[in-house]
C-alpha cells in the first residue's frame, strides 16, 4: 500500500520542476538551480517507472543547468540577456537528429530492457536534450520543442501511474506558450 511519504520526492520534484519553468520564463538564472535540483530526484523517479531514457535525460539536466547558469551569467555580462533565432535550416537539421536518434535508441531500449515505451521515451528524450540546449543557448523557438515532448510525456508518465507529473508536464505545456509570448515580446523590444 502507498503511503503519502513515498509520494514526497514526486512532489518535490514538481515544485522544483515549476519553479524552474517561472523563472525560465521570467529569464531568471536561479531556474537553473531548481531544474537541477529537481532532474535530481526525477532520475530515480523516471528509472523506477521503467523510462531509462528519461533517467538519463534528467541526468543530462543536472548537466545542463551548470551550463545554463555560466551561459545565461555571460550571455547577461556580455550581451544584455539577447534572444537568439535559429534559421529554418537549422531546425529541420535538428529535427532530423531527433528522429534519428530516437529511432536507433528506440531500437536498442526495445531489444536491450524491458522499458515501457522506447520509441517514445527516445523520442522525448532527444526533443527534449536539444529543447535544453536551445535554452541555454536563449534561442526563442526552444519553446516549440518543449511542447513538442511535454505533450508526450504527459501521456507517458500518466499512463505508468505518476499523475502528479503528468499534471506537471500539463502545466509546462501552458508555461510554454506563455514563455513563447514573453521571449518573443522580448525578441522584438532588443531589435534595431
Amino acid at each position: 500500500m502507498n503511503t503519502w511519504l513515498e509520494h514526497v520526492p514526486e512532489v518535490f520534484a514538481v515544485a522544483m520542476g515549476l519553479t524552474y519553468v517561472l523563472l525560465i520564463l521570467r529569464r531568471n538564472r536561479w531556474g537553473w538551480v531548481a531544474g537541477a535540483l529537481s532532474s535530481c530526484v526525477y532520475v530515480v523517479i523516471a528509472a523506477r517507472a521503467r523510462l531509462p531514457m528519461q533517467s538519463v535525460l534528467q541526468a543530462y539536466y543536472v548537466v545542463m543547468s551548470v551550463y545554463g547558469w555560466i551561459s545565461w551569467t555571460r550571455n547577461a555580462e556580455e550581451q544584455g540577456g539577447r534572444i537568439f533565432r535559429w534559421p529554418l535550416r537549422r531546425h529541420l537539421m535538428a529535427i532530423m537528429l531527433i528522429l534519428t536518434a530516437s529511432m536507433l535508441s528506440a531500437r536498442l531500449l526495445a531489444t536491450e530492457t524491458r522499458a515501457a515505451w522506447p520509441l517514445l521515451d527516445s523520442l522525448t528524450t532527444w526533443t527534449s536534450l536539444v529543447a535544453t540546449w536551445l535554452v541555454a543557448r536563449s534561442v526563442l523557438e526552444n519553446w516549440f520543442y518543449w511542447i513538442c515532448a511535454d505533450l508526450i510525456m504527459v501521456f507517458l508518465f500518466a499512463r505508468q501511474g505518476y499523475v502528479p507529473t503528468a499534471g506537471l508536464f500539463t502545466s509546462y505545456i501552458v508555461m510554454a506558450v506563455l514563455g513563447f509570448r514573453a521571449w518573443l515580446q522580448r525578441y522584438r523590444v532588443q531589435q534595431p
